[in-house]
């Protein structure tokens, strides 16, 4: 059955989208600000370069605003909006531009549909609480002084990392935090994640699927509107800063205090942090999908998973 056509988006007139336009990159400055002066010195952050490092987009991509499918946009004094010289635009004889939903579908529609499949998972099952954080633990279990992932001392040291480690279940649902575990560690998870099962596991307690959702949404690509981009955005650089708080790394120099996951309190403050995360990130997710329907509809929200740690 063919799925249904797309609505017939809003035109936007031109001063509400330049409007719109400046208001998203100053925002993003404001988001990179600090990176930005920091890659000028070059200076190293622990924490936040791995928004730059790891998610493939430099602070201009962040910066560039996209209204999303369900608008078009007018032409002003100028002429055409500058999206007209954009790929995947397209420019009616009346110079409105609007995204080619059929042309960014042809090129890019496996993608979305992954994502889509990939997000309607995640958001149908409940949230697992519990893991504590210990995916950053078990990165540098019975590893050698300097060669650790980050140039920061450890809080507890070596024999002390090592030891929570063995205090404790530990249980990664995501695959981009398993694949960096020790090789001794890798045999301590209750699970062992693949790119093949990511979709089968994924669920929203996890902070790392929170964090992804900027990724998901830099591969949604114009489909996002803009302020939904940088929400993503937000929310991954709040989530990193606690995945390095509750890490063995000591976060202090950047003025940070540990969530101190092996403490009672350490961890009810992780749990507690871990809800909030997984409900902001569904209605993320629910934004993002409804934002990609016009290329791949979400039909029905697959049933939970149930072998969950």
């Amino acid at each position: 059955m063919p799925s249904p056509a797309p609505p017939v988006p809003a035109v936007l007139d031109a001063a509400t989208w330049s409007s719109r336009a400046d208001a998203h990159a100053a925002r993003a400055d404001a988001a990179t600000a600090g990176h930005r002066a920091r890659r000028s010195r070059h200076e190293k952050h622990a924490v936040e370069d791995f928004l730059f490092e790891y998610y493939p987009a430099t602070p201009g991509q962040l910066r560039r605003w996209h209204p999303g499918a369900g608008a078009a946009l007018a032409p002003g004094a100028d002429g055409p909006a500058p999206h007209a010289a954009w790929r995947w635009y397209r420019t009616a004889d009346d110079g409105t531009v609007a995204l080619d939903v059929d042309a960014f579908t042809a090129a890019r529609g496996d993608t979305v549909r992954f994502v889509v499949g990939l997000l309607a998972a995640t958001a149908g099952r409940p949230a697992a609480t519990g893991c504590f954080g210990l995916h950053e633990w078990a990165m540098v279990y019975r590893e050698r002084a300097g060669e650790h992932r980050h140039a920061l001392p450890l809080r507890l040291g070596e024999a002390g990392t090592d030891a929570v480690v063995e205090a404790h279940r530990i249980r990664c649902t995501h695959f981009d935090a398993f694949r960096f575990f020790t090789p001794e560690a890798v045999g301590r998870n209750t699970l062992t994640p693949t790119r093949e099962a990511q979709t089968a596991l994924e669920q929203p307690g996890c902070l790392h699927a929170a964090m992804d959702l900027y990724k998901w949404a830099l591969k949604l690509g114009p489909l996002v509107p803009g302020d939904l981009l940088l929400d993503c955005f937000d929310l991954a650089r709040e989530v990193r800063t606690t995945d390095m708080q509750a890490s063995p790394y000591d976060v202090t120099t950047y003025g940070l205090e540990p969530v101190a996951i092996e403490t009672p309190d350490g961890k009810a403050e992780y749990v507690r942090r871990q809800r909030d995360y997984a409900a902001r990130g569904n209605a993320l997710r629910a934004r993002l999908l409804a934002a990609a329907s016009p290329v791949a509809p979400t039909r029905s929200r697959p049933s939970p998973t149930t072998d969950l740690p």
